[in-house]
């Protein structure tokens, strides 16, 4: 839950900015019913609390060569504060983690992890991810088919 009151003027303007970060202050306040200044305001106010977090340019992995879209759990073989603080730091570094979450349940990591191909994916995980102290147990899950891959929230469940 954000910390700041949304209303359904905040939800549409986080909407459209979320589909397409190219629109202009002028275009969301077009599509937001609202003039071009307080409509920047309140997107000054998002920013500021931390509900927009940064602008960014989506790109296509495939065309770029990242064939590989893996799946990775991860076990540490100790828990303690200090292993999974040091954990987390050095998986930060690595740019082919694209994405890093503790997780309930059977495994304490699940990454997920780019690579132009499954040998440079092993190479990976063999020199960078397995020499990380307290790894344990690393399994690989890959990515056949992508069915669905967004950014988009459901805005409309947050009303």
């Amino acid at each position: 839950m954000s910390a700041i009151k949304l209303d359904k003027t905040d939800l549409n303007i986080l909407d459209c900015m979320q589909r397409n970060a190219k629109y202009t202050t002028q275009e969301i306040a077009d599509m937001s019913n609202l003039s071009q200044s307080p409509c920047w305001r309140r997107i000054n106010r998002l920013e500021e609390s931390g509900v927009i977090k940064k602008h960014v340019t989506l790109l296509d992995s495939r065309q770029l060569g990242f064939d590989l879209i893996v799946f990775a759990t991860v076990n540490l073989t100790a828990q303690g504060r200090n292993n999974l603080e040091a954990f987390e730091r050095e998986v930060k570094k690595f740019p082919q983690v694209v994405e890093c979450y503790t997780m309930a349940g059977n495994w304490d990591y699940m990454l997920k992890i780019v690579a132009l191909s499954i040998r440079q994916y092993e190479v990976f995980v063999r020199e960078k991810l397995l020499q990380l102290d307290h790894v344990g147990e690393v399994h690989s899950h890959i990515a056949v088919t992508e069915i669905k891959n967004t950014t988009e929230l459901p805005l409309e469940l947050a009303e």
